[in-house]
């Protein structure tokens, strides 16, 4: 399980054992009735074609002739849960965005992912390969959105 933490402005991960997983995770009584994962993410535009054309361009996503993209749980490398977290409006870790929502992809290698983006001009942000959770890098979209790009620590 991923656990996700605000401490001094910064969100942190933490992978636990499956085993760690709160009583909640269940649902509140143990039973039926809860989410059981991310269905999709939707976001606005004002020209939301040329914004799917920037995420296959610089992130490589395959995008559908409907305009969006499928991103598989079962995808090569891919973790195997994913992570919500509420933060305190106006943090500091949403910085530069305006948008009160940030984006999370998991990458296969962030360093090919990194070289693409700088080749395109995208500037990064910040990037940190110390975090015990893996490498982080972080950009923000054509909108305004703000993207971390995280490679999950291989076993």
């Amino acid at each position: 399980m991923m656990l996700r933490a605000e401490l001094f402005g910064l969100v942190l991960l933490a992978a636990l054992p499956s085993h760690a997983a709160p009583s909640h995770a269940l649902g509140a009584d143990g039973g039926v009735g809860h989410v059981t994962g991310i269905g999709g993410v939707f976001v606005t535009s004002k020209n939301p074609k040329a914004l799917a054309a920037w995420y296959h361009d610089m992130l490589g996503m395959k995008v559908e002739s409907w305009g969006g993209a499928v991103l598989s749980y079962d995808a090569p490398l891919h973790p195997p849960k994913a992570a919500w977290m509420a933060l305190r409006s106006g943090s500091a870790y949403m910085a530069p965005s305006p948008r009160p929502f940030m984006l999370d992809f998991a990458v296969d290698d962030l360093d090919a992912v990194v070289a693409r983006l700088a080749a395109h001009g995208v500037t990064i942000l910040k990037r940190d390969d110390s975090d015990p959770s893996g490498k982080f890098a972080w950009i923000v979209d054509p909108d305004g959105t703000k993207i971390e790009l995280w490679q999950p620590k291989r076993p």
